[in-house]
């Protein structure tokens, strides 16, 4: 079996997100679509970050390169793109590109081959556990209240919620506050701060939320600093993650070996698929560190959490989860706290082709 066509293409999906009114924005992201000589095609997705650049990319130079080689054989293919595209260990649209076939390629090896995704990952159990992204920066303080009171009376049990509100960690200790005293003590709760806080105003919140008994605190710091992130972890009691952009495994690497987080957090997405993030999750193993999800997509990172022994929660982003009921047939849902992986070979759901024309864009 041969890669036969290669095909990026751009799509802008409207937002939408609960208790809001109208679209809150768009995103964009970016399918790839490949092709084999035995009539198999599987699709991979990245995110929304230079899609101009992502696309020429898969369209030319991958397209090129690996025309031809088994979507199989993932680890000729990476080993192909790294000494290929990307002798210096870069990153970035790289990673995204790399992340997109990959996944495509394990959608052929799990139709080629009867399987599911989760089964190819190593098939430990046929769920993964779920978290619900609640609260992001468009709500204020009243809105994020009500709006994990109605995820609570949904039955959701873990919840996490965006901070940097307003780029003011003291307006952040009042809406954590306040939303796990609307909660109750038993809902998981966890905090996001995208990379945003310099390790003083990091440690001046965790502080003061300590006693909000956070699950985690997700990617507290500016670039995401190993070193920083390890003071901070010394300085707190809230168990800290990240790595939902990084990259590749030698960043993963860097965040053990500074004993920066309590999470790990790949995303097939970004970080070079399904390939990558099984070596990152087995050196996890190596370390008892177990993986969560960040960064959202669960569909996708559902087969990581579920298929490694060390697989943690799922995050049912609010954006990422609208965008997916538009984009996909069949796509699986959280219920009971839990996503079910379909029986369906390879990833278990298909792109919706009438959506994708709809929403597709020149990202030029």
């Amino acid at each position: 079996m041969k890669i036969s066509k290669i095909e990026a293409s751009a799509h802008r999906f409207p937002l939408e997100f609960p208790l809001l009114d109208g679209i809150q924005g768009h995103r964009s992201v970016l399918f790839c679509r490949i092709e084999t000589d035995t009539g198999l095609v599987g699709w991979g997705i990245t995110g929304h970050f230079l899609l101009p650049a992502l696309i020429a990319a898969i369209n030319t130079d991958f397209r090129d390169l690996l025309l031809g080689m088994d979507p199989r054989d993932t680890e000729a293919i990476h080993h192909t793109v790294w000494k290929k595209l990307n002798p210096r260990a870069m990153s970035g649209v790289i990673s995204n590109a790399l992340s997109a076939i990959d996944i495509a390629c394990w959608d052929i090896h799990g139709k080629e081959t009867g399987r599911t995704v989760t089964q190819l990952m190593g098939g430990f159990r046929d769920y993964a556990d779920t978290y619900v992204t609640f609260g992001n920066l468009k709500y204020d303080d009243d809105g994020l209240v009500e709006c994990a009171k109605m995820h609570v009376e949904q039955g959701v049990t873990r919840l996490k919620m965006e901070v940097a509100y307003k780029m003011d960690w003291r307006r952040d200790v009042k809406r954590v506050r306040a939303v796990r005293d609307a909660i109750g003590p038993d809902v998981e709760l966890m905090i996001d701060a995208n990379y945003k806080f310099s390790p003083p105003e990091a440690r001046y919140l965790c502080r003061e939320v300590e006693e909000c008994n956070l699950a985690f605190f997700e990617e507290p710091l500016l670039q995401n600093d190993a070193r920083q992130l390890a003071d901070l972890r010394r300085s707190t009691s809230i168990p800290l993650a990240a790595g939902q952009m990084e990259g590749h495994l030698w960043r993963f690497r860097e965040f053990i070996e500074h004993q920066a987080v309590d999470y790990l957090q790949p995303n097939v997405l970004y970080n070079g698929g399904y390939t990558e993030t099984r070596k990152i999750g087995h050196m996890a193993q190596a370390y008892n560190i177990t993986i969560e999800n960040g960064g959202g997509w669960p569909i996708y990172n559902m087969h990581t959490m579920a298929g490694l022994m060390n697989g943690g929660w799922v995050e049912c982003h609010a954006g990422t989860t609208h965008i997916a009921k538009l984009a996909f047939k069949d796509a699986p849902t959280y219920e009971n706290n839990q996503i079910k992986i379909p029986d369906t070979p390879g990833l278990g759901f298909k792109p919706n082709l009438d959506a994708l024309a709809e929403y597709k864009i020149d990202p030029n």
